[in-house]
């Protein structure tokens, strides 16, 4: 895994975004010699978080779809419920 320190990532962000998007890998930042953070790249993002977050959504919203019960209309009350939708 590489490492930068904060003044190199200031001084040279363009040197290390091309690494990181050539690389692939995370990138560690360092402040006074101690992790501080670390850079990845924008498909690594969205696959970690952004799309878990989604799918974790979608799933909620299935979930929650597939607690509900339909209920079929009762014969002859197809106008009543036209009705209704149109009020």
């Amino acid at each position: 895994m590489k490492t930068v320190n904060a003044l190199q990532l200031r001084q040279s962000l363009g040197k290390v975004l091309d690494h990181l998007e050539r690389a692939g890998g995370p990138i560690v930042v360092l402040r006074r010699r101690t992790p501080a953070a670390a850079l990845v790249s924008l498909r690594d993002y969205r696959e970690r978080f952004v799309d878990r977050e989604a799918d974790e959504q979608r799933r909620a919203v299935v979930g929650r779809l597939k607690q509900l019960e339909f209920k079929p209309p009762a014969e002859g009350t197809t106008l009543d419920l036209l009705r209704d939708l149109r009020s």
